[in-house]
């Protein structure tokens, strides 16, 4: 069952939750998860218990066979999913199940192929209907979003996009003028993957970017315990873990308590930002 944005009021709600913690001097935690893994069930007690436990936003991972970004943990979530017959209309209606009781901000983050074949403009208005807020393709340079940019702006969903160590100022300047919601700065070249040690240029470059934005911009890729979050959060304007939460969520998949061990996990990732 399709719900079609016209219903709702569109609401900020990755903005007003920037502003919302900068106000209290806090910074954002966004955790990503794979919807579906290991089941929709447990993806949407997931998120409860994420935000229960102090996640600002969550970054909800669309299943896709090729998700060439991704490291190996990431990878095996979506093969876990698709195994289960996981679809872009069920990601969708996880997300509405989710508005029942949660107002939190969801980002919906995948590659273009599943998105193109539902139709842009369809799966646009169909996102916002169903209550996301934002979406990240991570396969869409932003040099070819420029339809899907009418599509997100026409249905108020933020369109986000990825800068990396090697984006130039030109780069910079340029995904700045598209991007809204915030900038994801991917902390290292190559995959996704809990890393042992952060890179060093993460404050350098985070410097940089804010040169061309005034968006919140936030980090990710590598962060893997509460040590590292809370360095970054001393650096930049939120800290987005994934593959620790995705490792976490594939060796306790078949606990009765898997939601509770993950929520437990981000508050000790919360409580590292806080010190």
């Amino acid at each position: 069952m399709k719900v079609r944005s016209s219903k709702f009021k569109v609401q900020n709600r990755i903005g007003e939750t920037f502003e919302r913690l900068k106000a209290k001097g806090e910074k954002a935690l966004i955790t990503f998860i794979t919807a579906g893994d290991p089941n929709f069930k447990t993806s949407k007690e997931i998120i409860f218990e994420l935000e229960k436990s102090g996640a600002d936003i969550i970054e909800l991972g669309i299943p896709f066979s090729d998700p060439m970004a991704d490291g190996p943990t990431i990878q095996a979530a979506s093969e876990r999913a698709l195994k289960k017959g996981a679809t872009l209309n069920h990601v969708l209606e996880l997300v509405g199940e989710v508005r029942k009781k949660s107002r939190i901000p969801i980002i919906l983050f995948g590659y273009y192929n599943p998105i193109f074949v539902y139709g842009a403009a369809l799966f646009a208005e169909d996102a916002r209907g169903a209550g996301a807020d934002g979406v990240l393709i991570v396969d869409l340079p932003p040099e070819e979003a420029q339809e899907l940019k009418l599509y997100t702006d026409k249905a108020g969903l933020d369109l986000i996009f990825l800068l990396t160590p090697t984006s130039d100022d030109s780069r910079m300047e340029f995904v700045s003028r598209l991007a809204s919601g915030f900038i994801y700065y991917v902390s290292v070249a190559g995959i996704t993957g809990a890393r042992k040690e952060l890179s060093n240029t993460i404050q350098e470059y985070v410097k940089k970017v804010r040169r061309f934005t005034s968006l919140p911009v936030c980090v990710g890729f590598g962060i893997s315990n509460a040590r590292q979050a809370g360095e970054v959060s001393r650096l930049a304007d939120g800290v987005i873990v994934g593959s620790a939460i995705v490792k976490l969520i594939e060796k306790n998949q078949s606990l009765p308590d898997l939601a509770k061990k993950v929520g437990r996990f981000a508050a000790e990732l919360k409580k590292g930002m806080k010190l």
